[in-house]
């Protein structure tokens, strides 16, 4: 099989990483990165450095590229970029995919798979997300922070859930700890109406996890945007059990003090952040369905002022 990882960031560096380190070089499957700049260049000097919570790796892929023509037909691609770069990331490879092409997205959102479905005339799009911690610590080097390192995914068409177990093994076969599921859009939303508020908050106030469920108000924003995404997911036909918002607050509660969402970090380094898919997303998502999201509509006219 060919597999190609769209974007050698914290996502794609560890699990690119992990399944290069089980089968490249083996004759069994092809590990194909597409990275790019200083990034790249170092990949293809020393390997990748993988630094994950079990030890540490240097990994080798078959090919590492940054031209789609060196890449070649693919099996299976990972999509792994942020979501600023994914239309961009999906045109370039489009012509890598046949009508059999697997694609699994690992980006945070709810409305990715959408999204590639726009773009790709070929291959065969699926729901996909991860549960962990990881970042690039500088050219060549991918560290795991934390998270469990799960990765749950599956068919748009419940049905069809039984051709994608070889997905499944390959993954689950590199160390991956891999789960192919016939509702995937609940693990998806299960994990956005949790992150989601909570990146929204801990960005416009600049406070860790501990401090903002500390704090009467922030606490109540982020129970209030919980509510504000469930709404919008019970009415996309998302089966949550009744006590998702309380859950998903014990989830918050669950971690250190001093943890601090992606996007707080984008906006405290300057960098792009996602707001489109934690914020922006709901905003318009609860104006196509008719549901009031006063809060995420607040969040997002307060965030889009720092660009």
């Amino acid at each position: 099989m060919r597999i190609g990882i769209i974007g050698i960031g914290g996502v794609g560096g560890y699990y690119g990483g992990k399944l290069a380190l089980k089968y490249a070089g083996t004759g069994r499957h092809e590990v194909i990165f597409y990275a790019r700049g200083e990034h790249l260049a170092a990949i293809r000097k020393d390997g990748l450095k993988l630094v994950t919570v079990d030890g540490e790796y240097t990994v080798r892929p078959t090919v590492a590229t940054d031209k789609p023509a060196e890449m070649g037909s693919l099996d299976l691609a990972l999509f792994c970029t942020k979501s600023y770069g994914l239309e961009d990331a999906a045109r370039a490879i489009a012509r890598n995919l046949r009508e059999d092409s697997v694609v699994l997205p690992l980006l945070n959102g709810v409305d990715i798979s959408e999204r590639l479905r726009a773009v790709f005339p070929k291959g065969i799009v699926l729901y996909g997300g991860v549960f962990i911690s990881s970042a690039i610590q500088g050219p060549g080097v991918v560290k795991q922070a934390g998270g469990t390192g799960q990765l749950f995914f599956g068919p748009e068409r419940q049905a069809d859930v039984e051709k994608f177990r070889p997905v499944e093994a390959l993954l689950q076969g590199a160390g991956i700890k891999a789960e192919l599921s016939a509702n995937a859009l609940l693990p998806l939303w299960t994990k956005y109406i949790f992150i989601g508020p909570m990146a929204g908050v801990t960005s416009i106030t600049g406070k860790p996890f501990g401090e903002v469920l500390g704090n009467a108000g922030d606490r109540a924003m982020v129970e209030g945007m919980m509510r504000e995404v469930e709404a919008v997911a019970r009415r996309r036909g998302v089966n949550f059990p009744p006590d998702i918002v309380q859950a998903s607050l014990g989830k918050a509660a669950a971690f250190a003090p001093t943890t601090k969402t992606s996007m707080q970090l984008d906006y405290e380094r300057g960098n792009r952040t996602e707001l489109d898919i934690f914020i922006a997303y709901m905003v318009k998502a609860g104006k196509d369905l008719g549901i009031p999201v006063p809060l995420h509509e607040k969040a997002y006219e307060e965030l889009k002022k720092r660009g």
